[in-house]
């Protein structure tokens, strides 16, 4: 990967913008955003201001994006405000979006009079008065610390290290999450202050549609939610149809598990999608434009709302923008939550009061699309990537990535690694340092076993993989695919079988069912699943040739998902299963052959047994057991009935000495000791009578106890 470190500093965010003269002009003259309304012009100085360049009184930024909520934000908030009250010390508060490096949030920033900003982690309510004192009195609290920002014309802070070196944000190259966590989302000043709309005002003035259109397929910017065709070349598509009108949608519906990035980009920059949602309807001559986004995100609905009410105020929005002669009006359309609808025919549905699923191509959407018009779906990365590419040029971002694929990709990184959250590498980055530089490994201590990459259409990616590079023809010769983003960690506790299982459940509920290949064969793969991951507990005679017969035909049910499925969805719905039988046949085997599961997950091919040198006999998996399963006294070693263990966990769960561990398959059906005589803490159900009515019951606790009552 070629990246240029010449300035470690500001490699990864880069120097702020600054708004074209051009465009201060504008709005100057139409008197708009201003405070007084009758200003001819900003004032000198007016964008270092509103980018907070120089501050003369304290700024404290929190991240209030979903992330930061669900982490206790809203009260960290009330808490700082609290203490400033009570203090009486004056200071701006600003709600941020999401920064990305959510495993530890809620997070605070800190920009005190003539010094840097500083970044502070997992700031709780409890920790406000400490982190506020502090730093009102000139010090630093050296225990929240992540970094400072790097801005040369501030006095630094000596012993705190820089946020751009932090082992999250070294590697990274951000250029959608470019203002994610840095502004405020819901003040599109700040958004213009660090260049914004300049290059839609450059694009509407300068520039013929089919220069755009040339520009952006010549960066060799390719779709972002998981297709990867290129962008230019299905705008040009567009543009060429003979038609009145024309739409666009944004296709913000990220149903992928483990997917938030459109989400964060929404937080926390929406009018950066704005300004590449009204350069790309330039581009291809679209008048209306839809963002299609799932109910479930109230919160990126509101900041879009008000975004795009401020743009409309400003003339950046809506009749005649910018003088141009050039309308556009933007329409949020609510979804219901259905993966399908991320298939763009069935979104288009969607969008025309239709039931949700995929149409026949040809005619694709750029033909023939919403209300039979032509129609260019694009997801919200790759809309945000769009003001980039036309404000510094199309070779800039083609500079960025492999020869295949230019500029970088947004990452969910989240499941079994220790740094969650938003990631944005360059092409060509490998998933090694994506994982465990970035993301700094698997937390205590375990060893990284795969990566689902790609979300249910995506696969499995382990070990002796990791080493590849992300890059959409790359990834696909393992298996795998590019997908919308999303990037799920998993550890050696982690069981293949069991997450393909997950996958096919999650894509057997959520086919639409209009074709027979996706809707039946998705539920005959999950049933083939199902069996090899059961025990022999409640299985019939017939069931074992079922489990069988069901691996036998897997390959060839695969192979029919794949030709016959009607939509993409259904093409790919196979991969997690065969991108986890590609690297982890062993596993499928031990579940096969062997009925165990080397991971301990699968709930009815486990069961438990109790350390002896480590229970404390305090009874407590004994009282949560729900089927009685577990025996003993108090304060005496307990035990484990294996025939009465249902492997549910909760003896496991709730122990609290660690005594508790999952028995190995051979042992699985053994006598209470071993050959030398120590305790096993596993019994079969004829050994457990046998020792429930001898008189050794305090025998195998205690010697001294059992002499004692002979």
């Amino acid at each position: 990967m070629k990246r240029d470190s010449a300035n470690p500093l500001t490699s990864c965010w880069g120097e702020p913008g600054e708004p074209s003269a051009e465009l201060m002009q504008w709005l100057g003259a139409h008197g708009v955003g201003m405070e007084t309304g009758a200003a001819s012009k900003r004032p000198a100085g007016w964008a270092a201001k509103v980018r907070r360049d120089v501050v003369d009184r304290a700024v404290i930024y929190i991240g209030t994006g979903t992330c930061g909520l669900g982490a206790g934000a809203a009260e960290t908030l009330r808490a700082i405000k609290r203490h400033l009250t009570k203090i009486g010390a004056k200071a701006d508060v600003v709600e941020v979006g999401c920064i990305g490096l959510c495993s530890q949030e809620p997070l605070v920033d800190i920009q005190m009079p003539g010094r840097t900003r500083v970044s502070f982690g997992k700031v709780t309510a409890e920790k406000v008065p400490e982190l506020l004192d502090t730093m009102f009195a000139g010090k630093v609290p050296h225990q929240f610390v992540l970094g400072q920002f790097s801005q040369h014309w501030q006095s630094g802070w000596d012993t705190v290290p820089y946020l751009a070196q932090h082992p999250f944000f070294a590697l990274q190259r951000r250029c959608v999450l470019q203002n994610c966590g840095l502004i405020d989302a819901n003040q599109i000043d700040e958004y213009i202050a660090r260049g914004g709309y300049s290059a839609l005002l450059n694009v509407l003035r300068t520039q013929r549609r089919e220069d755009v259109c040339d520009a952006v397929e010549k960066s060799g910017l390719r779709g972002r939610g998981g297709g990867g065709f290129p962008t230019g070349t299905k705008w040009k598509i567009a543009l060429k149809q003979s038609a009145e009108q024309r739409y666009l949608i944004c296709n913000a519906d990220e149903g992928d598990p483990g997917a938030f990035m459109d989400r964060a980009v929404i937080e926390g920059d929406p009018h950066r999608l704005l300004e590449g949602m009204t350069i790309a309807a330039y581009a291809i001559g679209a008048t209306k434009a839809y963002v299609y986004i799932r109910a479930e995100y109230p919160l990126a609905i509101k900041r879009l709302e008000t975004a795009i009410a401020f743009a409309q105020e400003y003339g950046l929005l809506g009749t005649n923008i910018l003088d141009s002669g050039f309308s556009l009006d933007v329409v949020i359309k609510q979804g219901a939550g259905a993966f399908v609808c991320g298939e763009e025919t069935a979104l288009i549905n969607s969008i025309e009061g239709r039931r949700g699923m995929p149409r026949p191509r040809p005619p694709f959407p750029a033909v023939e699309g919403v209300f039979g018009k032509p129609t260019v779906i694009n997801n919200v990365e790759t809309l945000a990537n769009v003001p980039g590419i036309l404000a510094n040029g199309w070779e800039w971002f083609a500079g960025m990535g492999t020869a295949t694929s230019k500029g970088t990709k947004v990452f969910a990184v989240s499941g079994k690694v220790c740094r969650t959250g938003l990631v944005e590498v360059e092409m060509g980055t490998t998933l090694r340092q994506v994982v465990m530089d970035i993301g700094g490994g698997i937390p205590n201590n375990r060893k990284f076993k795969a990566v689902q990459i790609g979300g249910p259409s995506g696969g499995c990616i382990p070990t002796e993989h990791l080493d590849i590079e992300v890059d959409y023809e790359t990834l696909k010769t393992l298996g795998a695919m590019m997908g919308s983003g999303g990037l799920v960690v998993m550890d050696e506790d982690t069981c293949m079988v069991d997450v393909a299982k997950f996958f096919m459940e999650f894509i057997q509920r959520e086919s639409c069912g209009k074709c027979a290949p996706c809707r039946e064969g998705t539920l005959r793969m999950l049933e083939i699943i199902q069996r090899i991951t059961r025990g022999r507990r409640n299985e019939k005679p017939i069931d074992a040739l079922r489990r069988f017969q069901g691996v036998i035909y897997l390959e060839r049910l695969v192979r029919v998902i794949r030709e016959t499925s009607l939509c993409g969805l259904g093409q790919t719905a196979p991969n997690p299963v065969m991108s986890t039988l590609r690297f982890f046949r062993d596993e499928y085997e031990a579940h096969v052959f062997e009925r165990r599961c080397p991971a301990g997950v699968c709930q009815e091919l486990r069961s438990f047994c109790i350390d002896d040198e480590h229970c404390t006999g305090c009874g407590l998996c004994k009282v949560k057991c729900p089927t009685k399963a577990i025996v003993g006294i108090p304060n005496k070693i307990h035990f484990i009935v294996e025939d009465k263990c249902i492997g549910c966990g909760a003896c496991r769960d709730v122990c609290a000495h660690s005594a508790v561990l999952v028995a190995e398959h051979e042992h699985a059906h053994t006598h209470a000791q071993e050959d030398d005589g120590s305790f096993r803490g596993l019994f079969s159900a004829d050994v457990y009578h046998q020792w429930h009515d001898s008189r050794s019951l305090l025998r195998l606790n205690s010697q001294d106890e059992a002499e004692k009552t002979q």
